[in-house]
């Protein structure tokens, strides 16, 4: 059973993962079973390349956030558990806990972010009344996301990156997935709203 069960391993999914990871001191975070499967495939990162992003060498390619990016997790982070090599295909909901089918196992969460493409091959089973056009992109594109409130969905069922809503630009991403973990840790915490940073000295 996860905690918490991130989908999709591209910018969004990657900074939720590690923003949750980071708060494993905190006393209402620190027993938490947090999940991310790293389907990584139809990232757009794949192509990427960053001149403009605050904090990237310029060059910097996409394929090597894709790559460092797990190995940062899986550093700094080791509890979070890195589900490799599995695609999902339906999600469903019974008593209130999330059933995750991937094309290889089925999983259990009590929250589960979904941060993948924002394409018109979306094909997570369970979700397709939440599909609409994407308001920020050209209709020409035939982008798409998911309705939600603040990158909420439903009760425990979370957004993130362009899937939700937002431009492609990869800070936007990234902190759209930074925000969604926030939030989860503000659930955890009761309400009280969370920040985590960590400090020199």
């Amino acid at each position: 059973m996860f905690d918490a069960l991130i989908i999709g391993g591209g910018a969004a999914g990657m900074q939720c993962a590690l923003v949750l990871g980071s708060a494993k001191e905190k006393p209402f975070a620190a027993h938490k079973h947090i999940g991310i499967i790293m389907h990584q495939k139809t990232s757009h990162l794949q192509t990427a390349l960053f001149n403009n992003v605050l904090g990237l060498s310029p060059g910097t390619t996409g394929e090597s956030i894709l790559n460092e990016g797990k190995t940062q997790l899986k550093t700094l982070y080791p509890h979070v558990e890195q589900i490799e090599n599995e695609k999902v295909l339906e999600i469903s909901k019974h008593e209130g806990i999330f059933i995750v089918v991937t094309n290889k196992k089925s999983y259990s969460a009590k929250i589960v972010v979904v941060a993948v493409g924002y394409t018109n091959l979306f094909t997570i089973k369970g979700l397709d009344h939440y599909i609409e056009p994407h308001p920020r992109t050209e209709l020409e594109k035939d982008r798409i996301w998911l309705k939600n409130t603040d990158h909420l969905i439903e009760e425990n069922l979370y957004v993130a990156g362009t899937l939700a809503g937002w431009r492609s630009q990869f800070a936007i991403a990234a902190g759209s997935g930074a925000q969604v973990a926030t939030d989860i840790l503000t659930l955890w915490n009761g309400g009280k709203h969370v920040k985590v940073h960590d400090k020199i000295g």
